[in-house]
């Protein structure tokens, strides 16, 4: 059995696939108010399926999930996967970026106990696509999994350089590792780091906008550069930010409830990204359609995201009207 966050990536239950678990195999497991996992529905799912005679086999936490950018508590997940003897992969391809910062240090606390951990520079570490960076406590593992070498294959380099074909699925690899190399020679740490401290102040600027406006809401936390908001119909209340403490699973609602609201959001996204000035994308958060901005583009300045705003703001008024 695998266990996950129900906000985790698709990637993680396509492995699942891919291994031999089956998506039957894979656990997802409830999250608070701020859509990170809750470690005590994990123990509890353990639990039940040691009873039920299956094998728990690893658990994945992630460090900005792909819908609301939330952070699982990776600490408290260690301590229970370290219990029953479960890997645990940290997929932090999104969020992992922002340690980079020394005040965003913490988004990784806990990562260090994990047997393995990712990081993809192609999403916000101005990298093209494709570009991941793959960390692993015991390599060998992996190569007892995938390493198939045929006699063409053999070369009299074998012994010297780590051939990549052995550590995952795929034989033959671009040289991804040189674009990246390219960045951080480029701008640096420093450079890198100011570019996400501004991302993320940006993406606090428009929730501030989100917030005083009363015909929107704000749809979840905002630990990074993705701001999760909806438009509510004319006569709708906010339900109050989110992100609190739920005692449990996470139950925040958005104010207005329906299809409506539901298609009010739908017209609003489509209208924006007809305009060709920016790109908003979507989610579903508790079955309701949720717009996401994201800031991640190296050259995203101020003046975009203030656009952005504007075309909603119009935007709404004249779905309204």
């Amino acid at each position: 059995m695998a266990y996950t966050s129900t906000e985790a990536h698709s990637s993680v239950e396509k492995g699942a696939k891919i291994a031999g678990y089956g998506r039957s195999n894979v656990r997802g497991i409830p999250v608070d108010g701020r859509y990170a996992m809750i470690p005590q529905r994990l123990d509890e799912a353990i639990a039940a399926d040691l009873e039920a005679g299956l094998l728990p086999a690893c658990a994945v936490a992630t460090v900005g999930t792909t819908s609301t950018t939330s952070i699982d508590p990776v600490p408290a997940i260690a301590d229970l996967c370290a219990t029953h003897d479960l890997w645990l992969h940290v997929d932090a391809a999104y969020g992992g970026a922002a340690a980079i910062l020394p005040e965003m240090r913490e988004v990784l606390a806990g990562c260090d106990r994990a047997d393995s951990l990712v990081i993809n520079p192609h999403k916000w570490l101005f990298t093209p696509i494709d570009c991941s960076a793959f960390y692993c406590r015991q390599p060998e593992l992996l190569r007892r999994a995938f390493s198939l070498v045929p006699e063409y294959l053999r070369t009299g380099e074998d012994e010297i350089v780590r051939n990549l074909m052995d550590y995952g699925i795929s034989l033959g690899r671009r040289f991804r590792a040189l674009k990246l190399w390219l960045v951080l020679r480029t701008f640096g740490r420093a450079g890198i780091a100011a570019r996400l401290r501004e991302h993320m102040r940006l993406a606090r600027q428009f929730a501030g906008w989100v917030e005083a406006a009363p015909e929107f809401e704000l749809a979840a936390p905002v630990p990074f550069s993705v701001v999760c908001f909806r438009a509510l119909p004319a006569g709708a209340a906010p339900a109050g930010a989110p992100g609190g403490d739920t005692g449990g699973d996470g139950d925040h609602r958005a104010g207005e409830d329906g299809a409506g609201a539901d298609q009010l959001n739908q017209q609003l996204m489509d209208a924006v990204n007809a305009t060709g000035e920016v790109y908003l994308s979507h989610t579903r958060l508790h079955d309701r359609l949720t717009l996401r901005l994201a800031i991640g583009n190296i050259r995203t300045g101020e003046q975009h995201v203030r656009r952005a705003w504007e075309l909603l703001s119009a935007a709404a008024r004249r779905l309204r009207g």
